[in-house]
Formats: structure tokens, C-alpha cells, sequence
């Protein structure tokens, strides 16, 4: 009960926000306007949000907990890439929530430059929850966490375009729907070891066999490093 009147307050503040800055501008709204027209007091306008850019922006310090949350849990037999799409289903339903108010926002935001440098910084943190679960799940060199980082940024990326997409036209359909369609496109543009069980890079079949030329006086390190980077391959 407490929770839910908490996320109210929250709307309240938010919208209120939102629909000053529309009115009379990001820079000479104030924090005691915002306060007044959600009818709250001062300090319980701080009591949510530390500044009033923050109050523009969904619960994102909750979601990316859930997330963590959502990744941690997962079994070591759910395909990596298909937990993400999970994960950002997450994501998507802060928004799609609550259509009008999304939608709102996102012109606000696209208006003003600070908040648009916020959500930069924000959609940074949901690429690196992604980065380091791939790299906790997934075995692999360099090359291997190379693609790592790709595919937690590519996930971020398709979610933002998507959700972009659909805030400018007005919120009007399922996001979700949306979101499912373009990461499976993403997903057949990987390796295959994201959409497979299997936890680990998967492995060379044990016949394989490797063949190498090397001078008589090569030293032993060099022919490991060349035997490792061939296995690699």
C-alpha cells in the first residue's frame, strides 16, 4: 500500500513536471512551482527526486535493479540474447505503462538539452548491466568479449529505436510487439553462442585437427600464443 501511494506521488510530480516545462520552459520552472502542482509540499517533492530533472524521468534506479535482479536469476541453460530481449521488456514497460505521460516526456526531452544528456548517461548503465552479465556468463579472449559489448550495446540500441519510434508516433500500438520483431532480426546478426543453451563459447569438435608451420628455431611461447589465437578461430 505504501509502495503504491509512493509511485503516485511519483506520477503526480512527474506529470507535473512535464507539463510545466511545456508551458513555461525547462530553465524557469521551479522546484516549488512543480511542488504546488502536484499539490505537495517542498519537501516532499525531495523526498523522491533529488532535482527536478530527475522527476522528468521514470523510476530508472528501481528498473535497472529489477534487471540486475531478473539477469542474476536466470539459469545457466536460458539462451543469453532471449534473457535480454526478457530484460528489456522490463525496460519498455516503464514507458508503455503509461502511454500519454511517455509520450510527453519524450518531447520534453527532445526540447531540452540536459535532459537529453541525462538520458545518454542513463541508457549508458543498462549497456553495462548487460556487458557484465555476458562477460560473468560467457567464457572467451578478447575477440569473444569484443562481441560481448557489441551485442549488450545492439540490445540497448534496438529497445531505444523502438521505443523512439513508437513514442513519435504518439504511443500508438504495442511496443512490446514491436520490440520482440526487431530483436529477433538483431539476433539472427550474432554468433550463434548468444541464442544457444549452452553457457560457454562453444567448442571445436575434438577431431579437429590443427595443422601448424612454424622455423625450427621459433621460440616456445610464440608457438603457444599461435596455437591459442588458431583455436580462437
Amino acid at each position: 500500500m505504501v509502495q503504491a501511494v509512493r509511485g503516485m506521488v511519483r506520477q503526480e510530480l512527474t506529470a507535473a513536471a512535464i507539463t510545466l516545462f511545456q508551458a513555461n520552459g525547462y530553465d524557469r520552472t521551479t522546484v516549488d512551482e512543480i511542488a504546488e502542482a502536484a499539490g505537495v509540499a517542498r519537501r516532499t517533492f525531495f523526498r523522491h527526486f533529488r532535482t527536478k530533472e530527475d522527476a522528468v524521468f521514470p523510476d530508472h534506479d528501481n528498473c535497472l535493479r529489477r534487471v540486475q535482479e531478473h539477469l542474476d536469476a536466470a539459469g545457466p541453460d536460458q539462451p543469453p540474447f532471449a534473457l535480454m530481449t526478457s530484460a528489456g521488456h522490463l525496460v519498455l514497460a516503464m514507458y508503455a505503462d503509461d502511454p500519454d505521460l511517455a509520450v510527453r516526456r519524450y518531447r520534453v526531452t527532445r526540447e531540452v538539452e540536459p535532459l537529453r544528456e541525462r538520458e545518454i548517461t542513463t541508457t549508458s548503465r543498462y549497456q553495462r548491466v548487460f556487458a557484465e552479465y555476458l562477460r560473468r556468463r560467457l567464457r572467451g579472449r578478447d575477440q569473444q568479449r569484443l562481441l560481448q559489448e557489441v551485442a549488450a550495446a545492439t540490445v540497448v540500441a534496438t529497445h531505444n529505436f523502438v521505443l523512439r519510434q513508437w513514442l513519435r508516433d504518439g504511443g500508438r500500438g504495442d511496443p512490446h510487439t514491436r520490440l520482440d520483431a526487431a530483436l529477433r532480426t538483431v539476433a539472427e546478426a550474432f554468433p550463434g553462442w548468444l541464442s544457444t543453451q549452452a553457457g560457454a563459447v562453444p567448442r571445436k569438435d575434438s577431431n579437429d585437427v590443427l595443422v601448424l608451420r612454424v622455423r625450427p628455431d621459433t621460440p616456445l611461447w610464440r608457438i603457444a600464443e599461435e596455437i591459442e589465437a588458431a583455436a580462437d578461430r
